[in-house]
């Protein structure tokens, strides 16, 4: 049998990776997962009635684009967040965010782009990403987001032949995993960059309200004040971060007209939409700002709590924005090793979220830390790591 060979040279997934890196034993007798970045604050106290409530729908099929009120409810977000009016048939719910990344580079790019089109994605990046630009016939380009570019792409780097053959660039902002926040000048370049080679933005915004004092600015927000194309910006937004709900599956995306009439039509043979009880949480949750100023307010505290154990490292950099840390370290594989076997806590090797490019990895040399534990927890995890690391 043959099998196609678009897959065949996919790294392992980044959690069978870890596992089997860590499949050794720990002299610890108290283990602090530090890896995934999956909230474990409190959802709000209304979810739980408001499912309860609606349990009736689950013997409907749901709306596939999103019923009414939730359309309205991601709209009022959009217009109050970032000062954009968008027309509900410009808005499309989906069953979380990664869907989306993926079926909008399924609906949105084209075969040819001045030969074989190009995807280009942040190095590191989230692993949908490129395995969008595969599934497309896309050929991805990893673009550096380290350090000296301020850990978010420098795509204005890029030659003109390879902007050219671009038909979608993603961009996390905040990103995952430096915490990097990508302010209005950014934006402003990167659509203009996308206006003069005619190339898409994907823009991954799932961490935008988990951020220290200034909120991020949107790519569409930004977009509209420039009067670039309405199909120029798509845009991702998720409540799994914001409201600390990843496993309600709740998320949007929102763009021009066209582009989002292209994925409904898609997703209308290939989605799955969300369950009608869990559309009427998401309604309530999007129209809900206070559960997300107490979030906010508790990750304020980690990251004073990060700078007080972690400042002194030699390149630590306080995340702008997100629940990640991004910490420099000779070798992340051996750091976490160690960590591991040595403290019983466990993080991520920043490799596992980067890709090899002319035998250079930007994550090779760091380990991401997520601050998602109760803060006492996430405390001791941070001290154990400052104390075997860097003591």
């Amino acid at each position: 049998m043959d099998f196609p060979e678009r897959f065949s040279d996919l790294p392992a997934a980044t959690w069978p990776r870890l596992r089997a890196l860590l499949d050794v034993p720990t002299v610890a007798t108290e283990t602090v997962n530090m890896t995934i970045g999956e909230p474990r604050h409190a959802f709000p106290a209304f979810v739980g009635d408001l499912l309860a409530a609606n349990l009736q729908g689950f013997a409907k099929y749901p709306d596939n684009n999103g019923v009414s009120d939730l359309l309205v409810a991601i709209g009022g977000f959009l217009q109050r967040r970032y000062g954009v009016d968008i027309p509900t048939d410009q808005i499309l719910t989906l069953n979380g965010t990664r869907e989306g990344l993926y079926n909008a580079a399924m609906a949105l790019c084209p075969e040819r782009k001045n030969g074989q089109p190009l995807i280009l994605t942040p190095n590191p990046f989230y692993p949908v990403y490129a395995v969008a630009a595969l599934s497309v016939g896309a050929e991805p380009v990893f673009v550096p987001a380290t350090e000296a570019t301020g850990h978010l792409p420098d795509f204005h780097a890029l030659s003109a032949d390879v902007l050219d053959r671009t038909a979608i660039a993603y961009i996390c902002s905040p990103a995952n995993p430096q915490g990097a926040v990508a302010d209005a000048a950014y934006w402003r370049a990167l659509i203009t960059l996308a206006e003069k080679h005619d190339f898409i933005v994907f823009a991954d915004e799932c961490y935008s309200e988990i951020y220290r004092d200034v909120p991020p600015p949107g790519a569409l927000q930004i977009a509209h004040e420039m009067g670039a194309d309405p199909e120029r910006v798509v845009i991702f937004h998720s409540l799994s971060k914001r409201s600390n709900l990843p496993g309600l599956r709740s998320g949007f995306c929102a763009g021009g007209p066209k582009s989002i009439a292209r994925i409904r039509q898609l997703r209308a043979f290939a989605g799955t939409p969300l369950p009608e009880p869990l559309q009427a949480v998401a309604t309530a949750v999007w129209n809900d700002e206070a559960h997300v100023d107490e979030n906010r307010a508790l990750y304020h505290r980690k990251y004073e709590i990060a700078d007080d154990i972690l400042g002194h490292i030699d390149g630590y950099h306080s995340p702008q924005a997100g629940f990640f840390l991004w910490l420099p370290i000779e070798d992340g594989e051996a750091a976490t090793v160690k960590l591991w076997q040595e403290t019983g806590v466990r993080v991520l090797p920043g490799a596992y979220l980067s890709r090899d490019v002319a035998g250079e990895n930007p994550g090779k040399k760091y380990i991401r830390v997520a601050m998602v534990a109760p803060t006492q927890e996430m405390q001791r995890g941070l001290t154990l790591i400052r104390d075997c690391l860097y003591g």
